[in-house]
């Protein structure tokens, strides 16, 4: 008997579904920080037993958009809804009960398989959590509740045996050697994005989308140009920063990671150009991958 299906990770942003995603996979597949709308793009993690085969998806937190860049966002989740064999709806402890979206009424609805995951639970009591864990079960009856701590590795292995039960049989959807289904490309970009949303405050880090403009894989190195887009000529400069000292920051960061990701040298360019209104424009959306 052969097991496979799709655990879709939701809920709302800064609940700590990017390090769920990665404590589970066992890499480091998406980009954490400690600012919402971090995660843009929906990514998969795959992991492959003798039997069974599980894909998780990391979606962008739940949100109400500004821009045609978060309508995207949101279509991403509503289509993790519909072809989710399991949920993990993500909670934490410091959000509560009140801080629910409407997907939780919507996960009611849809009478699919859901583990509500309520995360952090070293920020709190036993006595707290366990009120929480009341509080919840009255919220989504049917669903399985496991509390864990993803950034501190705490009963990552509990959660991953819940999964397992309630994972339907089936043949495996990608080769079992395939850990994701995102390229090099994407994830030098999403490198190249986290080291700028956790070194420029304010509006910068949301303006900014990366493209990899070339790469170029060799036996002991890869060849990596990309181009930083910002919304304003003030924020070119402000990104920049003083003889260019901030940008090479950023570069210096990233090629380190992207080093430590690929296992090889990397040579990394990086320049900035503006692209203005580009959240708000479906051609721009389409070329960044956000629009199929």
């Amino acid at each position: 008997m052969h097991k496979s299906g799709f655990v879709n990770i939701i809920g709302n942003p800064n609940v700590g579904k990017s390090t769920l995603m990665n404590a589970l996979v066992g890499e480091r597949l998406s980009i954490i920080t400690s600012k919402a709308q971090t995660t843009r793009h929906r990514i998969l993690g795959i992991v492959n037993g003798d039997d069974f085969q599980i894909v998780y998806s990391d979606t962008p937190g739940i949100l109400k958009p500004n821009y045609k860049l978060h309508e995207s966002m949101m279509k991403v989740v509503q289509g993790a809804l519909k072809d989710a064999d399991i949920i993990l709806y993500v909670t934490d402890v410091t959000e509560g009960t009140e801080h629910r979206n409407e997907f939780v009424d919507k996960i009611l609805r849809s009478g699919i398989k859901t583990i509500l995951v309520i995360n952090k639970i070293d920020l709190t009591t036993p006595d707290k959590l366990e009120q929480l864990v009341d509080e919840w079960r009255h919220i989504l009856p049917d669903a399985l509740i496991v509390p864990v701590s993803a950034a501190h590795n705490f009963n990552i292995g509990g959660l991953f045996d819940r999964i397992l039960e309630l994972l339907p049989e089936g043949e495996p959807f990608y080769p079992k050697d395939a850990l994701t289904d995102k390229s090099l490309r994407f994830f030098a970009s999403e490198i190249i994005r986290e080291k700028i949303l956790l070194n420029y405050e304010k509006e910068i880090p949301y303006s900014v989308e990366i493209s990899i403009e070339e790469y170029k894989e060799e036996p002991t190195i890869d060849r990596i140009s990309a181009v930083i887009y910002v919304a304003r000529d003030s924020q070119k400069g402000i990104l920049i920063g003083h003889q260019g000292s901030r940008l090479k920051k950023v570069g210096s960061e990233a090629r380190a990671d992207l080093e430590q990701f690929l296992g090889k040298k990397v040579f990394l360019q990086l320049f900035v150009k503006v692209n203005e209104d580009w959240r708000n424009s479906d051609r721009q959306l389409k070329r960044f991958g956000y629009e199929e």
